[in-house]
């Protein structure tokens, strides 16, 4: 069986095989424990054999990181769509812990690590960016509605804003401090609420 298991990387998809293996490395051991020759071990196939697709260790590691932004986007493009700019923006809030809490490998890969060099690896950023836009433009989408001057200008401080918030209420959740605080199970369940509740206040307050 193993052989076979072997084989079937050799005659199949290498490229795909690498990525989900280098993947899986990640998860289990952390990006340093990622190299070429690591992937290929695991593989079964010579440590030359990754080098066919991948220039270097960072190019397999630009690869994981931008799918990781490819699937957060489309999981907030799939949010629940309403015509009420605040309720949009609330939902996308939603959407972006409820990813960050289900898919803690993928959100650390692209929040948490050194990512390789933006300059030599446009496409992860086009995809990084891409994710940051959709927040961008339900923002710009809610403040259209307002009749301060200055609405559009205050647009990517306020992204900024709300991206801060969310991921340190989710870098929280994920590390084992907020445990040892001993709070109350009701109040931990309620905080990514209560986060979004003031979050939503604080733009309206902008607005008014």
């Amino acid at each position: 069986m193993a052989a076979s298991k072997k084989s079937d990387k050799r005659s199949g998809d290498l490229r795909e095989a690498c990525i989900q293996e280098a993947l899986a490395i990640v998860g289990k051991h952390g990006i340093q424990s990622l190299s070429l020759r690591e992937v290929a071990r695991r593989l079964g196939v010579s440590h030359q054999a990754p080098y066919k697709h991948f220039r270097s260790r960072d190019h397999i590691l630009a690869e994981i990181v931008s799918r990781a932004y490819t699937a957060f986007a489309e999981h907030l493009e799939a949010r629940p769509r309403s015509s009420d700019a605040h309720t949009d923006l609330e939902a996308m809030g939603r959407a972006y812990i409820e990813y960050a809490l289900t898919h803690p490998l993928q959100y650390e890969l692209m929040f948490g690590n050194a990512m390789p060099d933006p300059a030599q690896h446009p496409d992860m950023m086009k995809n990084a960016r891409h994710a940051f836009a959709l927040l961008q433009a339900g923002i710009r989408r809610l403040h259209r509605a307002s009749a301060r001057a200055d609405a559009a200008e205050r647009s990517d401080h306020d992204a900024l804003f709300v991206w801060s918030v969310l991921h340190g209420a989710c870098g929280i959740m994920h590390s084992q401090s907020l445990q040892s605080l001993g709070l109350p199970a009701d109040l931990v369940e309620s905080m990514m609420s209560a986060a979004l509740e003031r979050v939503s206040h604080a733009l309206q307050a902008q607005l008014d």
